[in-house]
């Protein structure tokens, strides 16, 4: 079977790092925190903004008031 060295060292990295906290999750994500403060870089959320809807929900009161309805089809 073929291994990827690449992979096998993140892989190894990421076991050595778990052990050094005891594999708390909490730990981890409490230095990841500070790493990241530290870094002094810019930190950009991806996630969904609240409040849009999806292209295909067929709700229009969270696009606002200029908003057209195209959910339904007139006659």
């Amino acid at each position: 079977m073929w291994t990827d060295e690449i992979v096998e060292e993140i892989h190894r990295i990421r076991e050595k790092y778990a052990k050094s906290f005891n594999y708390d999750l909490d730990a981890i994500f409490e230095d990841l925190r500070r790493k990241e403060a530290a870094s002094g870089r810019e930190v950009v959320n991806l996630s969904r903004k609240p409040g849009l809807t999806t292209r295909w929900s067929g709700r229009i009161k969270d696009l606002g008031e200029d908003a057209k309805d195209i959910s339904r089809s007139s006659t």
